[in-house]
């Protein structure tokens, strides 16, 4: 995936954070969610289309629609007020799906850190079908500090990258997972404390 892509999908991720801790509404996230998710779905058609046929190119852009369909999904159902549920159920398949990119990160493309990061997407889209295919609600501000730092850890990956200081060994792979661990060990008690205060309903 390119790296400028990678920028937008960092900040979809802080934004719709955001909205799992109750500091954005659904319309309010949703116009970032369609402008990502329209940018995602449209450059791996173009790269597919200009592949040639090579399947090694064909499967690198392959990744970009799972992001796409995602924010095209979720934008959609923000707008219009559709139930998540059905997005939920395809998190699941994407989050199986991530585990085929992590370990052609690992094994062919020698990038150890982005096949860390594509297990951390994974968790994080297998926490959505959590929260939103099963309904499990009380899950979704962890979730949220979840998202947020893995939008945070992706935009750093990806600014590292256009500036050519992105090398992809092994340690960078074993810092990145040990803070997406920590995340996702203190996530629930960090949403205590970072869950948006609810209004009170004046009458």
């Amino acid at each position: 995936m390119s790296a400028v892509g990678l920028v937008y999908v960092g900040a979809v991720l802080v934004v719709n954070g955001l909205l799992l801790l109750g500091w954005l509404t659904p319309r309010e996230a949703g116009p970032l969610n369609l402008f990502v998710g329209g940018l995602q779905v449209i450059t791996p058609t173009y790269l597919i289309f200009v592949a040639a046929g090579d399947p090694d190119a064909i499967f690198a852009a392959s990744g970009i629609y799972l992001f796409g369909f995602t924010y095209l999904w979720v934008g959609i159902n923000a707008v219009k007020d559709y139930s998540n549920r059905g997005f939920g159920w395809f998190a699941l398949l994407v989050a199986l799906c991530t585990v085929v990119y992590a370990a052609d990160s690992f094994l062919r493309a020698d990038d150890a850190g982005f096949g860390v990061i594509w297990l951390l997407w994974g968790v994080l889209w297998f926490l959505f079908f959590l929260v939103l295919g099963l309904e499990r609600a009380t899950l979704g501000p962890a979730t949220g500090v979840y998202t947020v730092v893995t939008g945070v850890i992706t935009t750093v990956a990806a600014m590292m990258t256009l500036l050519g200081g992105w090398e992809g060994g092994w340690g960078i792979a074993i810092v990145i997972a040990g803070v997406g661990l920590l995340a996702l060990v203190v996530a629930a008690p960090a949403a205590r404390a970072f869950t948006a205060p609810v209004k009170e309903v004046v009458d």
